[in-house]
């Protein structure tokens, strides 16, 4: 019997100019623990081929097996001389059994993203369109269409063309001024990696104009003898180059600890080894060591490039963000890090593989401040797209994102934060869950003038949905007219007793005057600021939103706000959109996860609607509420950012969702005494906040002001 043998492929790809096939998978004999022998019968079909083993830490976690055990393996077919089925064979030496899967070598198997030609770029868009449209359905499918119809007006390749240009003889001038020339160590783990990846990475370390480097390397035991020699060859033709070569294979973390050890510079840089850099990396990064030799992390974008160069999907960053760090490693490529501080924590765990540099990033900036780490809001690496690498296919290395979640999880206890992490809605995604230390009461306050359906429906649906039990609701009525309006409140106050009472507030419009006032009437520990023309979806919204708010570092909370045809109205604030503030993924369909992620998370913005804004009583009155100056427009942007002025993180919350019927009661800001009142608030806006209105921290300078897409910058 050989059912104890199990066999699975990931993935087969092809070459575009060749037709060369990478296949990847795993097997493994489930009850002697081992990993089958591969071989390849009929040989005569393909002109070479090669087997590698690699580890699959999934697999020997999920079916309990020691380290050294090569479960995963690549099989790289070349040259394919007679197509049709080729025979694979597994061998499993502990049971004397044997299986056979067999490779098509006729079909057209997918070419490796990044390398197909249109027509094949156009098929996958359409398989995604069709996989889209089965989660989200037809109306969304159509709404995401029209947003990337207007993202793909400005593609990355022309883009790069506008934006790269660079005078190589005015950077070495300037890198011969700077007074700060710290050595940066590149640690780079190296194992059975193709030469001429290798070499192409190593290559764009060396034209590095800042030549204050030094390259750590260390092999993990190749099995290749290429390998080997290269390594050597360019270890003795720059004495920058070092090298040590591991007896043994200890996987990824134990290699980059090795190359670790080599270093001595002030700073570290870590890299893949395929993956490159370009030419201006590091004179950016002593650039801006230079401004601030105090800093101990430094950041930068970056992008994909394929096996033909080409470049693409690029990563652009906000700032230091810590909630967002919490749900994804957005920081990644390119990291250069104070070494003394990874000296200090230990450098990589062992068992963390697959997310190595999530779990360091994470311990390494609870030794450091926000001020000492530095976002470079440039292109400076260089992802390589490979048929085994996460950069084409994240779901081939399942096990990276249970050691990221693990890497959460412990965060949460180090920092003695009561909580738990989960899986997100995609691979590398999580959710942090924060306990809620005491059910203190949270104060709604609710303004309104009639609108008596907008009311009825906004209570009704807090009453009957929310699961968070200790709130009051002020319903702050700027005199209403509406008989009906009283009989309406009266069923509330039936309902809730002193926990619903209206605050009558009878002077002409002033959303900012008009919550002040009834702040001030507030009993509760939190204020929850809501328009009365929302809609409870969620039962855990104020749950959600008190267990962010009551974190000391955090400010003002806010939610996910839809219209009624499910597609985003607030997602968070970017100031300098659409001139002085707006919404981020406004229109995109609700199930959609938005850019590299950010509807699907936790996100820190310098500003969130007041729409639906959960904040300290005690902040409230430390920057002593709205600015009543800001009548209608922008008081809620102004109260964020006092807000963050005190030192605190303001945060958007992907899973406190509420319908918003906006406008619906006072209508818009386009006519007459209302559009001047709005010029007038939008002036005011413009002197107080111009700074951050130019270059908001948590949105990136290559992105384009002037719509909610995330598209490029003119």
């Amino acid at each position: 019997m050989n059912d104890e043998i199990k066999i699975i492929i990931d993935s087969i790809y092809r070459e575009k100019q060749t037709n060369n096939l990478t296949v990847t998978g795993w097997t493994l004999n489930t009850d002697s623990k081992s990993s089958p022998v591969i071989s390849i019968n009929n040989q005569e079909q393909v002109t070479s081929f090669d087997i590698k083993r690699v580890l699959r830490e999934d697999v020997n976690q999920i079916y309990e097996v020691e380290a050294n055990v090569l479960a995963g393996f690549e099989i790289k077919l070349e040259g394919i001389q007679k197509k049709n089925k080729l025979e694979v064979r597994f061998d499993s030496e502990a049971s004397q059994s044997s299986k056979v899967e067999w490779i098509d070598l006729a079909k057209k198997h997918p070419l490796i993203p990044g390398t197909e030609d249109k027509m094949a770029r156009l098929m996958i868009k359409v398989h995604k369109g069709i996989n889209y449209l089965k989660r989200n359905g037809i109306k969304s499918t159509i709404q995401r269409v029209k947003i990337e119809k207007i993202r793909n007006q400005s593609s990355y390749p022309s883009w790069l063309e506008r934006t790269e240009h660079f005078d190589f003889e005015q950077i070495k001038a300037e890198i011969s001024a700077f007074h700060y020339q710290p050595k940066i160590s590149i640690a780079m783990p190296v194992y059975n990696v193709e030469e001429k990846w290798l070499r192409r990475c190593i290559d764009s370390i060396l034209i590095q104009d800042y030549s204050n480097w030094e390259l750590c390397m260390a092999d993990d035991a190749s099995t290749d003898p290429k390998v080997k020699e290269l390594l050597t060859d360019y270890s003795d033709s720059d004495e920058r180059i070092k090298v040590v070569f591991r007896p043994e294979n200890g996987h990824i973390s134990e290699a980059t600890n090795s190359a670790l050890a080599l270093a001595t510079g002030e700073f570290v840089a870590l890299l893949d080894n395929d993956d490159e850099l370009p030419r201006i990396a590091f004179y950016e990064v002593v650039k801006a060591l230079n401004e601030n030799p105090e800093l101990d992390l430094l950041y930068s974008d970056e992008d994909k490039i394929d096996m033909e160069g080409n470049r693409s999907d690029p990563s652009f960053k906000p700032d230091w963000s810590p909630d967002l760090l919490l749900g994804t490693n957005y920081i990644s490529h390119l990291g250069v890090y104070r070494r003394t501080i990874l000296e200090e924590i230990g450098g990589f765990r062992k068992g963390y593989e697959g997310s190595q540099d999530y779990d360091l990033v994470l311990r390494f900036t609870e030794k450091t401040t926000s001020k000492r780490i530095k976002h470079i809001p440039k292109v400076l690496y260089h992802w390589r797209m490979l048929p085994t690498s996460t950069a084409v296919d994240q779901s081939s290395k399942g096990y990276a994102f249970e050691a990221g979640l693990r890497a959460v999880q412990d965060a949460l206890v180090r920092r003695e934060i009561k909580g738990h992490a989960t899986h997100g809605r995609a691979n590398g995604l999580y959710d942090v869950y924060y306990d809620i230390e005491s059910e203190e009461l949270v104060s709604i306050i609710i303004p309104t003038k009639n609108g008596y359906k907008d009311v009825k429906r906004c209570v009704s649906s807090i009453i009957e949905k929310t699961t968070y039990p200790n709130y009051e609701i002020i319903i702050a009525d700027n005199g209403s007219t509406d008989e009906k309006m009283e009989e309406l409140y009266a069923s509330f106050k039936e309902r809730l007793n002193d926990r619903f009472r209206v605050l009558v507030i009878d002077i002409p419009f002033n959303f900012s005057k008009i919550n002040n006032i009834a702040a001030k009437d507030a009993n509760g520990k939190y204020l929850l600021f809501l328009n009365n023309d929302t809609e409870v979806i969620n039962a855990d919204w104020l749950k959600l939103m008190v267990s962010f708010g009551q974190q000391e570092r955090i400010g003002c909370v806010g939610a996910k706000l839809l219209y009624p045809n499910n597609t985003i109205q607030h997602a968070g604030v970017i100031l300098g959109l659409g001139g002085i503030a707006g919404h981020g993924h406004y229109g995109y369909p609700h199930g959609d996860l938005g850019y590299f992620g950010k509807l699907a998370l936790n996100v820190d913005y310098l500003a969130v609607t007041a729409a639906c804004l959960l904040m300290k009583k005690q902040d409230f009155d430390a920057v002593s509420g709205f600015e009543e100056d800001f009548t209608v427009a922008f008081n809620d942007v102004d109260l964020c950012l006092k807000v963050k002025e005190l030192g605190r993180d303001n945060v958007w919350l992907h899973e406190a969702e509420l319908y918003h019927f906006e406008s619906q009661t006072r209508g818009y800001d386009d006519k007459g005494k209302k559009k001047k009142r709005f010029e007038k608030e939008k002036a005011m806006m413009e002197h107080k906040w111009s700074t951050l209105i130019d270059d908001d921290p948590f949105y990136n300078p290559n992105l384009t002001r002037e719509i909610p897409n995330f598209s490029y910058r003119d």
